[in-house]
């Protein structure tokens, strides 16, 4: 009979322990989820009042409509030096065409100088002009116009922020392919060297903002911009930690502008998630031309049919 109560009294305390432990790991589940619904409200109300920036040139519900059947996108990413009583100018111009029935995204760069009507505007001179002129809505415009394709979304970045977004990611990796010492962009007298370099980002910065050491100049220089952007998304993908999305939100509602609402990206993310494993980069290719005292990029015709091709392939 002793025995028995002693037993009986073990079983207890074994379930009164058992119950004490899932009570707290109940609280840990809990304080959790409470805590990732706050960062998913944060997210929600920094897209929706901060970054979310609609504009007549696109219209989403037919975007939305895309979305749904998983059809392929094309996002213009504007890269714009936009500081304080300038209306600043789109330093990189950059076609996502994401396409998840072969999980692929494309991105093609657009020379700053190549020379296209300003839709809007009534003039033709660099593309770039564009954002100048009339924001984002007649970059949309021009882009459309120039490349004979319907632009889905459009994400502006202020050039300024790049700075802080990659430092908000904990930095990324490029493979550099020239080496060079910087003059002033990011610090006189640091190297970039030759190979998969790390970069936080202020190096960052410097690194797409060269141009006069490269042997190919602008385009080598947009092709270093596409490498931050890849690396980016991919940095960024990978993100884990609350207090690093956190940062990102911080950065990006002070330096992002979008047409996407919070459940644009939330369905983007969902139906397209899988694209960004496979990212290949493309820059439009053309010859200078001096006109009337200004040098310019001419793309041909050929290109541009090269272009779509590239897209719908």
């Amino acid at each position: 009979m002793v025995e028995e109560r002693r037993t009986t009294k073990r079983k207890k305390k074994k379930r009164k322990g058992l119950k004490i432990t899932l009570i707290i790991i109940g609280i840990i589940i809990l304080g959790i989820v409470a805590f990732a619904v706050s960062v998913l409200m944060d997210a929600r109300q920094t897209v929706n009042n901060e970054i979310h920036q609609g504009i007549d040139s696109i219209d989403t519900e037919v975007t939305k409509e895309k979305v749904r059947n998983q059809q392929p996108l094309n996002i213009l990413l504007l890269g714009v030096d936009e500081r304080k009583n300038d209306s600043g100018r789109s330093d990189a111009l950059v076609v996502a065409s994401i396409n998840p029935s072969n999980e692929s995204v494309q991105l093609v760069s657009i020379p700053r100088d190549t020379r296209a009507e300003i839709v809007g505007h009534g003039t033709t001179e660099k593309i770039n002009h564009a954002y100048a002129y009339g924001g984002a809505d007649m970059s949309v415009n021009t882009v459309e116009n120039f490349l004979d394709i319907e632009l889905d979304y459009y994400v502006k970045v202020n050039m300024q922020g790049l700075e802080e977004l990659v430092n908000a990611v904990g930095g990324i990796t490029v493979d550099n392919e020239i080496a060079w010492t910087d003059s002033g962009y990011y610090k006189k007298g640091y190297d970039y060297e030759l190979g998969k370099i790390d970069l936080n980002g202020a190096q960052a910065l410097g690194y797409v903002r060269m141009r006069k050491q490269d042997p190919e100049g602008d385009f080598g220089r947009t092709k270093r911009q596409r490498k931050v952007i890849e690396a980016i998304i991919q940095k960024g993908a990978s993100v884990g930690s609350v207090t690093k999305i956190s940062d990102v939100l911080d950065v990006l509602g002070s330096n992002v502008e979008t047409n996407m609402k919070f459940n644009d990206m939330k369905n983007l993310f969902l139906n397209y998630r899988n694209t960004r494993k496979n990212i290949s980069t493309y820059m439009l290719d053309g010859h200078t031309q001096m006109i009337n005292g200004a040098s310019y990029v001419i793309i041909p015709d050929e290109e541009i049919q090269k272009f779509h091709d590239m897209i719908e392939k």
